[in-house]
């Protein structure tokens, strides 16, 4: 192992094993693993002081501010108040003096009494109540083995939890949904009880044991719970839900406040009733021994615990999540969904979307349409781009979030054209998708295209052939499918396959057959690249769809130009890393393909017109003229790139939006050039940018951060 240990923060202490209810959808009897049956009802007392002792010395090498215990089950309270009493006891003197204990116990309540939170508040112990919401659905689920109803215990147990004495402890309500159940009666139901926070959980569920979906609609959780959100709003939020805050946080910059949602570390730990850690107690849904460790309290630190694989697996952040996850426009805020949701028995284990993939995305989505929170989050790197301070990370976010755009413009594609497309269209598509269940990685290269974003832009204005599509399908699948034919169209004699090169057709024929032997064979012809010291570059001279650059393309490369661009590229590209290291560093990053133009770009043109990572650029014999194109255009292309994620000025005054572009692009240019009047004409037009009022808080932000590089 290497690198420190993730210190545990949380740890869920089983108290008692059995439970007074029989909840049917119970992930602890109810679901794949079993392991209950073979554990102590009860936790002893060797247990007990073995689990304080281990967390007061976790805590005490780790330097922890505070930890957080929450007594489990089980039914908790069937431990008894004495037991409870003694755990509490142990608990806080071994962490006195060593951090501060937050102490907490997850009941269903219908044992809850006086004595017991007599006791509670006497150790500070919070209480969070199991409640699904109003009769009808609490009694869906909660129930006596005998089939009579646990809600009038509840009820009566909050009522006394409510009182002035005991309100303190009160923590909230946990309520799993169920989409059979009305969401409008289940939050007044709950609104009603006056709870300091609810919790709503999603039932837990795997690829191998989907959740209940009544109508086959496959968003239907989200659309529960966006209708709870919508009558919590009209009621003026009457309590906090972890839930919407925590999806309003992470779209906000801010951290995931559950377990659920977002990308942060995992720190908890259980430990069962007979000693054993375990990882999430969650895992229990995904297989029969999921959450095993292989150590107890008696015999192991939790520092060992902690670097169990289960437990470090969920601790990568983005890294950690499969390549579908990691492409998302709203993987920041979900993280992945919980880990339990992931799992899927066919060899992949949890490198999966969640289970609830489609219903996080459209939750996550309605949120920050109905609140625009997320319009005043910078992406990451902002002011790194804004100053030219390190541009890497910033050019890294941006390409993620162009590959989801263009995703979505592909599924617009689909959804106008593609039914009256014809069969190539249509084979394409389930190529793509079959590719993509292989590996979603494969279809990066796709949705990374900087022309592919062009051709379905031009597609959905009917300016250009869905056939296409099978062109940019192909190019993925002939060096993946060995042995495997692929449909290419044909257009004036070649099959293009893009990011890769062509081949010629000598046959008449609108439709070619390909197989990656295709690749080797005299009538191939690929695109030629330039690589080194950080450089790799696709010249691009043959994309049908490249010619957006608001000037006229070149053709074909001769071999003498060819010859021209290796030569003064290196140079060029050796001028820019020593001149401007940071901006380099995002070209690295985000520059991918140079399309040769036929004459100069147009000055006065804010957006560049190709995809991100493309650049129009005119061959030169002077590498310094070719290094000032290339940083000026791709300086143009990151600021279309970050308008697609945050407002920055008011779209509709195009003055604004030519005035930050050049400024920007300026901003790095003028140290390649070395003029000390162009340097103080852009001084001056920094300062007539900064007086602008159709700026907003991000784009002032922006522009304050283009004034730090100058």
């Amino acid at each position: 192992m290497t690198g420190p240990t993730a210190p545990l923060r949380q740890l869920v202490l089983k108290v008692h094993s059995r439970c007074d209810l029989a909840c049917r959808h119970c992930y602890v009897y109810e679901h794949a693993d079993q392991s209950w049956s073979s554990r102590p009802r009860v936790i002893s007392q060797e247990t007990i002081s073995w689990t304080a002792l281990r967390l007061a010395e976790h805590a005490k090498k780790h330097q922890l501010a505070s930890v957080q215990v929450i007594l489990h089950g089980g039914e908790p309270l069937l431990a008894g108040p004495a037991r409870l009493r003694a755990v509490c006891e142990a608990l806080t003197l071994a962490l006195y003096g060593v951090c501060a204990l937050d102490l907490r116990i997850h009941t269903n309540a219908v044992q809850l009494g006086e004595r017991h939170l007599d006791l509670f508040a006497e150790y500070g112990v919070r209480v969070g109540v199991s409640l699904d919401g109003d009769r009808v659905a609490n009694d869906r689920h909660r129930l006596f083995a005998n089939g009579r109803s646990s809600y009038d215990k509840v009820l009566r147990a909050i009522a006394l939890l409510d009182q002035d004495r005991y309100r303190h402890l009160y923590a909230g309500i946990l309520c799993t949904i169920d989409v059979r159940d009305d969401p409008v009666a289940v939050h007044d139901a709950l609104a009603a009880l006056r709870p300091p926070r609810v919790d709503f959980l999603l039932p837990h569920a795997t690829w191998d044991a989907p959740p209940l979906r009544p109508d086959g609609a496959e968003t239907r959780y989200a659309d529960w719970l966006l209708a709870v959100h919508r009558r919590w709003s009209e009621r003026g939020c009457p309590m906090p839900v972890r839930l919407f805050d925590s999806v309003v946080s992470t779209l906000g910059g801010g951290p995931g406040l559950t377990e659920a949602m977002g990308l942060e570390a995992a720190d908890v730990v259980v430990v069962e009733t007979d000693g054993t850690y375990e990882q999430a107690d969650s895992l229990k849904t995904a297989y029969d021994g999921a959450p095993v460790t292989g150590k107890d309290v008696f015999r192991h630190t939790l520092d060992e615990v902690a670097r169990h694989p289960g437990i470090t697996a969920r601790q990568h952040g983005l890294d950690g999540l499969c390549a579908e996850c990691r492409s998302c426009p709203v993987v920041r805020s979900c993280g992945g969904g919980l880990f339990a949701h992931r799992y899927r028995s066919d060899g992949t284990g949890f490198d999966n979307p969640s289970v609830y993939c489609a219903d996080l995305k459209e939750l996550i989505q309605s949120i920050d349409a109905r609140t625009g929170v997320s319009a005043t989050r910078p992406v990451e790197g902002f002011d790194a781009l804004a100053d030219g301070s390190d541009e890497g990370v910033g050019v890294r976010q941006l390409a993620r979030i162009r590959q989801d755009i263009t995703r979505e413009l592909l599924t617009a594609v689909r959804e106008e054209i593609g039914p009256s497309a014809g069969e190539l269209w249509e084979r394409s598509w389930q190529l793509a998708l079959d590719l993509g269940r292989r590996d979603g990685a494969l279809l990066e290269p796709l949705l990374a295209h900087p022309y592919t974003r062009t051709w379905a832009v031009r597609c959905l204005d009917e300016a250009a052939s869905p056939a296409h599509l099978a062109s940019l399908v192909a190019a993925l699948a002939l060096p993946v499918r060995v042995g495997e034919k692929a449909s290419v169209p044909v257009r004036d004699g070649v099959a293009y396959l893009p990011g890769l090169g062509s081949v010629r057709v000598h046959l008449p024929c609108s439709v070619v057959e390909l197989t990656e032997h295709h690749l080797q064979g005299p009538d191939w012809e690929p695109l030629h690249r330039v690589r080194g010291d950080g450089l790799d570059i696709v010249l691009d001279d043959a994309d049908p769809h490249r010619d957006c650059f608001r000037t006229a393309v070149g053709g074909r490369l001769t071999q003498g130009e060819t010859d021209l661009w290796r030569h003064v590229l290196p140079h060029a590209w050796a001028l820019i890393r020593k001149t401007l290291p940071a901006v380099a560093s995002g070209m690295t990053e985000g520059l991918r393909v140079i399309t040769p133009l036929a004459a100069p770009p147009d000055p006065e043109h804010f957006v560049p017109g190709g995809g991100f990572g493309a650049l129009g650029v005119r061959l030169d014999a002077a590498p310094e003229r070719v290094a000032v194109d290339l940083v000026r255009g791709f300086r143009l292309d990151v600021l279309d790139a970050l308008l697609d994620a945050c407002d920055l000025y008011d779209e509709s005054d195009a003055r604004t939006g030519a005035l930050l572009g050049d400024t920007y692009a300026r901003a790095a240019t003028d140290a390649l050039r070395h003029d000390t009047e162009a340097a103080r004409r852009t001084r001056a037009q920094w300062a007539e940018l900064s007086a602008v009022g159709s700026l907003t808080a991000l784009g002032r932000r922006f522009v304050e951060g283009i004034g730090r590089s100058l």
